[in-house]
């Protein structure tokens, strides 16, 4: 399964990166504001059980053996739950790094055989891995 964010600027990053891994046709997609950050952050805490229900369900009717994730620079959810009052890439960073913490911590919990990758795009293409 791939999470990723609804951010239209994003819709062809995500699809071209996802296309040279060779996935095209094969993952099922989940897509909310602020990908991890969306599904991590208190202020988004509505949210949290919808992606986990559908994960869920992913993995039972499609035998899902993976969650991408995939954050993006520029992100709106990041800077709404951002706490420094200037949005720098190094406090943006901190919010991705965060979201992705808690996203693997739930994730090995709950799913301990399955395996996550973690990935932060920018406008550019350029991917991060976090671990």
């Amino acid at each position: 399964m791939v999470l990723s964010c609804i951010d239209p600027r994003f819709q062809p990053v995500v699809y071209n990166y996802l296309k040279k891994k060779k996935l095209v046709g094969k993952y099922s997609s989940f897509t909310i504001a602020g990908s991890a950050v969306g599904v991590t952050a208190y202020k988004f805490k509505r949210w949290h059980k919808a992606f986990w229900d559908n994960f869920d369900t992913s993995v039972k009717l499609h035998k899902i053996r993976k969650l991408i994730v995939i954050n993006h620079r520029d992100c709106g959810a990041a800077k709404i739950i951002n706490r420094k009052k200037n949005f720098s890439k190094a406090n943006e960073t901190v919010v991705h790094r965060n979201s992705f913490q808690k996203i693997k911590k739930i994730f090995k919990k709950k799913y301990p055989k399955l395996r996550i990758e973690l990935k932060l795009i920018s406008l550019n293409s350029k991917v991060e891995t976090f671990k």
